[in-house]
């Protein structure tokens, strides 16, 4: 008689997991508010207002004449406010308002500047003058994500309607384990994950991700957010067995580069119009794309020569060596100590390039070989003691993303 009620018990529960978890997670829907009248903290209600754009030309002073203020007084507004805030550089294009009195006089009493999304200025014209910064609050909502590949995974969070930062975080945790460059029609991805916010519907960018599913060739691979070090505020990304997701090594050294030409002993270079062993493998991406280094290590060179152009060499142990060729511009210096991922430069075509690329080098014991056909070293594996804090830890992450399904 009880296996008659086991499984419909077990689906109602499980609806009622989901539906409880649909309510934790806010949905990306846009907030609206009845009251329009209230921004940057003054109630435009109460004034007179006068909006407009920065034009070439325009400066603080040139704005306030304009309005109404003469010389002495805007020299005056200039010294009383030189210690709180800087209005030497207005950017083109960028919106100022001036507030005036709402009555028969029209006296100009604040003036606002909106430099960027997150912070504003504002200045008191008269009486007890002075200016002020302002932060906005930001928001941090959490959020889930869900897709079906149809071409590339930045194309299909796009055509979803997702922050593209959100391309790049999941593919920074997945740069060993999926190969993003052969992704197939069909793969699909689940995603929890934080996003910051400004005047509750602007976007300033994703925080993090909390967890993710990915299918991948029918095999799905979990990554869940863990801190393995509370001290130094040090995360990684564990699978479903509490194994580290990260490699000793990423995969290419920059994020969503096409492969353009792989390590060929016999490969004609077009360049040169013969052939000529390639020992290394090229990253086809736009100029100024950042790039990365693949593993932690020291920089042992950062030249410039005819044919590499900008590069970089670092030495990662007494095994493994990378190198990095015709950057634009180089960021690090030799001697400097880089984690994986650091930006080392910019991609570009200095030297004997026939496109913008990242040549990627790799040394094993001194000898140049093939990157993809080594068995690289693994990270660090988690401690007994945290593996089983985070098998615990990981189980309302795993609910949840159960919970997402695919229309």
């Amino acid at each position: 008689m009880k296996n008659h009620f086991k499984y419909p018990i077990l689906l109602f529960l499980v609806f009622i997991s989901c539906n409880d978890q649909e309510n934790k997670i806010e949905n990306k829907e846009p907030l609206y508010y009845e009251n329009k009248n209230i921004k940057y903290g003054f109630d435009f209600n109460k004034f007179f207002v006068n909006e407009k754009k920065i034009k070439r030309g325009d400066t603080f002073g040139s704005i306030l004449e304009s309005n109404g203020i003469d010389y002495p007084e805007v020299h005056n507004i200039l010294q009383n406010i030189k210690n709180q805030v800087s209005v030497k550089k207005l950017n083109i294009g960028k919106k100022y308002f001036i507030l005036f009195s709402d009555d028969s006089i029209r006296r100009p009493e604040y003036f606002i500047y909106a430099n960027d999304i997150t912070s504003f200025l504002y200045i008191k014209l008269k009486d007890s003058i002075y200016g002020k910064k302002v932060n906005k609050p930001i928001k941090i909502r959490e959020l889930d994500a869900r897709g079906v590949i149809e071409s590339s995974l930045y194309e299909t969070m796009i055509s979803n309607g997702y922050n593209e930062q959100l391309s790049y975080y999941l593919s920074d945790i997945y740069a060993w384990t999926i190969d993003f460059f052969r992704l197939q029609k069909g793969d699909r991805f689940k995603i929890l994950y934080q996003e910051k916010f400004v005047d509750d519907t602007i976007s300033i960018g994703i925080s993090k991700i909390l967890a993710a599913s990915f299918e991948h060739k029918g095999k799905i691979i979990e990554a869940y957010e863990f801190k393995v070090d509370s001290v130094k505020g040090i995360t990684d990304y564990f699978d479903d067995d509490a194994k580290n997701l990260r490699r000793a090594f990423l995969k290419a050294p920059v994020s969503f580069g096409r492969v353009s030409s792989r390590y060929n002993l016999k490969r004609k270079i077009s360049f040169y119009g013969r052939v000529k062993p390639h020992k290394g493998t090229d990253f086809a991406a736009a100029v100024g794309t950042p790039i990365m280094t693949t593993a932690d290590g020291r920089v042992v060179k950062s030249s410039y020569s005819k044919g590499n152009g900008n590069y970089v060499t670092v030495k990662h142990n007494n095994t493994y060596s990378t190198q990095y060729l015709h950057m634009r511009r180089r960021k690090v210096k030799v001697g400097q100590y880089v984690k994986q991922g650091d930006v080392i430069g910019w991609v570009g075509m200095t030297g004997f390039t026939s496109g913008p690329h990242v040549c990627y080098r790799f040394w094993k014991n001194g000898i140049q070989v093939d990157p993809f056909k080594q068995k690289l070293p693994e990270a660090k594996p988690i401690s007994s003691k945290l593996k089983s804090i985070f098998l615990d830890y990981k189980i309302p992450l795993k609910e949840r993303l159960n919970c997402i399904t695919f229309n």
